[in-house]
């Protein structure tokens, strides 16, 4: 298929006008000086590139204050009247059977990582002794009955069951944030 004679016409005066441009811009002498300035930065010897210094590794930081109270939230004032935060909640299973990581103070359990296969995942916790174990949500850890509720993967939420002091049992919410040692 042949453009026709119009489109043709139209072009070719376009045509011209951009070659006449063109060549207007090769023939420029003004860029004499640009050019040879250039040619003779190019032949004088190439400087080294000093390397980059070398820092030491940044010391790790262990965020301790995880469970304590957000410096942003004002200090609880607890009287000889008042209760202590929680939930109010029914007495544990003393009858149930200890799991293993129960035997432990929550202090001295640590988070070391996390396993997933399919939509299943389990924390493994050290216990302080050196023994790595692998725990899944509803497993109890810890002395105060607490029950694990949500394993993420850096942490894992405990609702401990605790003495309220007055005879009755109060549910407190605990994180355990992974140990990167």
């Amino acid at each position: 298929m042949r453009p026709s004679r119009r489109y043709c016409h139209l072009t070719s005066p376009m045509a011209v006008i951009a070659a006449a441009l063109l060549s207007a811009c090769v023939g420029d002498s003004q860029f004499s000086d640009l050019d040879s300035l250039m040619a003779e930065s190019r032949e004088r010897p190439q400087g080294q590139i000093e390397p980059l210094p070398t820092y030491p590794p940044a010391e790790r930081f262990n965020y301790s204050a995880l469970a304590m109270r957000s410096p942003f939230e004002p200090p609880a004032i607890i009287t000889a009247e008042s209760e202590i935060g929680g939930k109010a909640a029914s007495a544990p299973d003393q009858m149930r059977q200890k799991q293993p990581l129960e035997l432990f103070s929550y202090s001295a359990l640590s988070m070391v990582g996390t396993l997933s296969k399919d939509q299943n995942i389990w924390a493994l916790i050290d216990d302080g002794n050196g023994r790595v174990h692998r725990v899944a949500r509803g497993n109890f850890i810890g002395r105060n009955f607490g029950k694990i509720t949500q394993i993420g993967e850096f942490e894992i939420d405990v609702l401990e069951t605790v003495p309220d002091g007055k005879g009755g049992w109060i549910n407190r919410p605990r994180t355990m944030g992974m140990n990167e040692e």
